[in-house]
């Protein structure tokens, strides 16, 4: 179907069915084929992506534009870009999980009963995944690849903002399924840009078993409340670095700093800093020093402001903000208690992290804080699929139920029981 669909309810309806409908009888396929066949696809893909490096830049060029003449700001402008880096960036996700194990028929936990049984779990894959993403085209690529390695069907859904981008991907997509010898219906990239679109994807249990939102608060939010299917998400985060007293400053500095400004948009990025109080005078001119370089605005507690005049003073609201922009909360706190109080408070359960030499410390602030990624002497920035070996990601849940963190291949796969047997009866 065009991309110019009718907007009317009943043809909005009648296509995500038939596209749902599609999906379904693709997962039966994907479901069954051989790494080889699975490898094969990624690879071709790859190759397309590749070879249209022109068209993706060009049909980029066209959805910047749009942006910027309705306004966008930049964070959400940085999402929307392709380049040359990310282009081979995708090029390598896509290399990297064909690299990668197969999670699918993989068997563990295989145990003998007492009736003489085996029982153990086989991994499967989930069936038909619906994606929900904004801004950033990569992500078609992305979850097009996981899903395809994982044995499931995906119908993709982008914001209208990148619609020209993913529009080229998605023939992308298509030349290498059909190289691959793969039902084009394996990954379908929702070719309306009306919202209607989005409220019959995620109202679809005949067709479709998970939903997983990309995007803003408002999106995830309403994806939860109004979905009759189970979804995978995280509202938003607000990820937190501790500096303990034992730490070494230079460390601290490092990673105080590309926390907050490797990149300001995306969830990983640190967005309020804790100083233990024995390091914040001497640690904390050096941090304001380098965070004037680059341009991020510092908003801070009374004791803060005593040693950084020039900071804002932070309110309520700042210890709650998930900023994706150059500006950062900072608190001065008494002790690791206190530090750990605010995260429960404040956190959201994404990613935070500690600066510390005290192996005593790092090991109560793994167990105690609760969230999906926690860290010891490392940058929030880490916590990415590609950068924990999964190859690209799909998302990062703060769930706690069926998979938490970076969601990567296993994520999107789930386990049934087998039993083996050699004409076992109960009695």
């Amino acid at each position: 179907m065009s991309r110019h669909l009718s907007t009317s309810g009943a043809d909005i309806d009648a296509y995500m069915h038939e596209l749902g409908t599609q999906a379904r009888q693709a997962s039966t396929v994907l479901r069954n084929l051989d790494t080889a066949r699975k490898n094969a696809a990624l690879l071709a893909i790859a190759r397309h992506l590749d070879t249209a490096r022109d068209a993706l830049i060009e049909a980029n060029a066209q959805d910047l534009e749009r942006g910027h003449q309705a306004g966008l700001d930049a964070a959400l402008l940085d999402r929307l870009a392709l380049d040359e880096t990310r282009i081979d960036g995708m090029i390598e996700g896509l290399a990297q999980v064909a690299a990668l194990p197969d999670p699918v028929g993989e068997i563990d936990g295989l145990r003998s009963r007492p009736s003489g049984i085996q029982v153990g779990h086989m991994r499967v894959p989930l069936g038909v995944i619906g994606i929900i993403y904004e801004s950033r085209p990569n992500v078609t690529v992305e979850a097009a690849g996981l899903c395809l390695k994982s044995g499931n069907a995906c119908i993709l859904r982008g914001g209208s903002e990148a619609r020209d981008s993913n529009a080229a991907i998605a023939a992308c997509i298509a030349r290498g399924l059909a190289e691959a010898g793969l039902p084009a219906a394996a990954a379908q990239v929702v070719a309306t840009t009306d919202r209607a679109a989005v409220g019959r994807l995620i109202s679809m249990p005949e067709h479709v078993d998970v939903i997983i939102p990309r995007g803003g608060k408002s999106l995830i939010e309403r994806i939860s409340r109004e979905a009759r299917v189970p979804v995978i998400k995280h509202l938003d985060g607000v990820c937190h670095v501790y500096v303990d007293a034992t730490a070494d400053l230079d460390k601290a500095l490092a990673i105080a700093v590309n926390a907050k400004t490797h990149r300001y948009g995306t969830c990983n990025t640190m967005e309020t800093l804790l100083l233990d109080a024995p390091v914040a005078a001497e640690l904390l001119p050096r941090l304001a020093e380098a965070y004037a370089r680059h341009g991020v605005e510092l908003r801070g507690c009374e004791r803060t402001r005593e040693i950084v005049a020039d900071a804002a003073p932070a309110t309520e609201e700042d210890w709650q903000a998930e900023y994706l922009a150059p500006i950062l909360a900072i608190r001065i706190v008494d002790g690791i208690e206190t530090a750990m109080a605010h995260i429960d408070r404040y956190g959201s359960q994404h990613t935070d992290a500690i600066v510390t030499e005290s192996y005593t410390l790092a090991r109560r602030f793994m167990t105690e804080v609760d969230s999906s990624s926690v860290m010891v002497n490392a940058s929030t920035r880490f916590a990415d699929g590609f950068e924990y070996g999964l190859g690209a990601e799909i998302g990062i849940s703060t769930d706690k139920l069926h998979v938490r963190g970076p969601v990567g291949l296993e994520g999107l796969t789930t386990r049934k029981y087998v039993v083996l047997g050699d004409g076992h009866v109960r009695v």
